[in-house]
């Protein structure tokens, strides 16, 4: 069978990232069990164009909005939480381009559909040589990494063995890397709670020489303008896997009640505390979503108009980690309720409710689900100093 042209429109890869949604159910033991992606369902991924979705028009790519990005997100996260999540992580490649000198960047990715992976907190060591620099570091959570065509990881800047201050006062500059994954060891630390087909593994490199046209930092847009060409576009689409979540455990639940009957033959349909439940996580789901492609929605009309950051308001700057946050955590609880709701055939491994238990407690132990988040909005709402400031898309 011929093998399908790529797409090019947001439209074109959402429908694409449905159709997928039932196969990537299908597959979820096996990705759980491969703990990893297999090569098959990385294929499967990238034939629904995720993965280009953040390149620019003028790159020939779909250039999709923050919102359009997320509801592709939400749409295979539906099918399975890991796949989801690597196809979110992947899909950053084209939102780093813009951070790069556009030469170099067209070098690095000659494809629209390669795959970045890897940590941005700095955990490294980048001694400053000619040229660029000689990196050496273990990170952790390089989700995708087994699949992944590039690496990029945080580190701290040295200079003859001594910290590198930053040109804004910073005591220890440091910056991102970006580095073939063929120069990456994985280290296969990777047997968690849930998300465990994510592959998301520690992994190390050993004084590899980056060039500093490798390198990137948020505060330095170096081509591109617009609403993607921002400091915090990689954070922007995260809830569209545990909206996905919490849709799948919605829906697969509703589909159980409405063909159960209680001991006395009546409908569990029927039943209050069914009703009660069901309605509630909806309630909840409506609400959570809302907000977030609400906050989102003015992020991008703002940005889009050529405006910045700072035309919007506290509240509405607030909103965007804030949404992202609330998804997590309330995609966790609705999955926990539902889980209650259908006690005892919620526990078996076969049961997907199962598997998004685990997926949402350990997908909420990521930074944007932590109270790190609720304290840097809380500071930005009150004047004072937040803890996390690129959550707020300040650098």
């Amino acid at each position: 069978m011929a093998a399908q042209a790529p797409p090019r429109t947001g439209r074109e890869i959402l429908e694409r990232a449905r159709a997928a949604a039932p196969r990537l159910r299908e597959r979820s033991e096996d990705i759980e069990r491969a703990r990893r992606l297999p090569t098959d369902v990385v294929e499967i991924l990238r034939a629904t164009g995720v993965f280009r979705m953040g390149f620019g028009r003028r790159w020939g790519g779909p250039e999709l909005t923050s919102v359009e990005q997320t509801e592709v997100i939400e749409a295979l996260s539906y099918g399975d939480a890991s796949a989801g999540w690597c196809a979110m992580i992947g899909s950053d490649t084209g939102l780093y381009a813009a951070f790069l000198d556009e030469p170099v960047a067209k070098e690095m990715f000659p494809s629209l559909d390669m795959i970045t992976a890897g940590l941005l907190f700095p955990t490294g060591h980048a001694e400053r040589v000619p040229g660029g620099y000689r990196l050496t570091g273990r990170w952790q959570f390089g989700s995708g990494i087994t699949h992944s065509d590039w690496v990029i990881s945080g580190a701290f800047i040295y200079r003859d063995g001594r910290p590198e201050p930053g040109p804004d006062g910073d005591p220890h500059d440091s910056r991102l890397m970006m580095v073939p994954r063929e120069q990456v060891e994985i280290v296969d630390t990777w047997y968690t709670t849930g998300l465990a087909g994510s592959g998301s593994c520690d992994y190390t490199i050993t004084d590899v020489f980056v060039p500093e046209e490798h390198t990137l930092v948020f505060g330095a847009v170096r081509n591109g303008t617009g609403a993607l060409a921002q400091p915090e576009v990689h954070m922007r689409n995260m809830p569209g896997v545990p909206l996905g979540i919490a849709r799948a455990a919605l829906d697969h639940t509703r589909e159980i009640i409405a063909s159960r009957a209680r001991p006395t033959g009546a409908a569990a349909a029927d039943d209050y505390r069914m009703q009660v439940v069901i309605a509630g996580c909806e309630a909840d789901f409506v609400a959570t979503r809302n907000g977030v492609y609400g906050s989102m929605r003015r992020q991008h009309d703002v940005l889009a108009a050529g405006g910045t950051f700072d035309d919007l308001t506290p509240d509405e700057r607030a909103a965007l980690p804030l949404s992202r946050l609330h998804a997590f955590r309330t995609a966790r609880s609705i999955v926990s309720r539902l889980y209650d709701l259908l006690q005892t055939g919620s526990i078996y491994r076969p049961s997907p409710l199962d598997r998004w238990l685990r997926d949402t407690n350990t997908m909420c132990q990521h930074i944007v689900a932590q109270d790190r988040i609720l304290q840097s909005a809380g500071a930005h709402l009150l004047g004072g100093r937040p803890g996390f400031p690129l959550c707020l898309g300040i650098v």
